[in-house]
């Protein structure tokens, strides 16, 4: 099996202001929207398509119905960039929520939390080097 596509669709009745968080902060472009649903594309590297989000509300007109409204707890949504403190600095000035602060982590990630308008935990990392020895204390052996 090829798999063409592979997305979270996660349910909020703030559909503008997710799309108006994901297109000014990390550079997704509105690929469809409806009144009740939204599918977002990020670019990606060497032409290739980059990730897809889509949101859609609770009271959407599909069949079967549900899912049920997403509250916030449980999803964490990784982002991967090249520059995170350039990020980081970006989303600061620009007075999104910073729930994590700029951190370089010993497992090999410089990185910040921010959360969507639908209460999406977003992790925004930019890979590094891991302290010396950190993996090693953790493989089999």
């Amino acid at each position: 099996m090829k798999v063409r596509d592979l997305y979270p669709l996660i349910t909020t009745a703030r559909l503008a202001a997710v799309r108006d968080f994901y297109v000014s902060h990390f550079g997704f472009a509105v690929a469809f929207e409806a009144d009740w649903f939204l599918y977002l594309v990020g670019e990606g590297e060497d032409g290739a398509r980059g990730a897809t989000l889509a949101f859609m509300t609770p009271d959407h007109p599909s069949n079967p119905p549900g899912p049920e409204l997403f509250e916030g707890r449980g999803m964490i949504l990784t982002i991967e960039v090249g520059d995170v403190a350039a990020v980081h600095d970006r989303l600061t000035a620009s007075g999104a929520p910073i729930d994590y602060p700029l951190t370089r982590e010993p497992w090999g990630q410089h990185r910040f939390m921010t959360r969507d308008p639908a209460g999406v935990m977003v992790d925004v990392v930019e890979q590094v080097d891991p302290d010396p020895g950190f993996w090693p204390q953790y493989m089999p052996g």
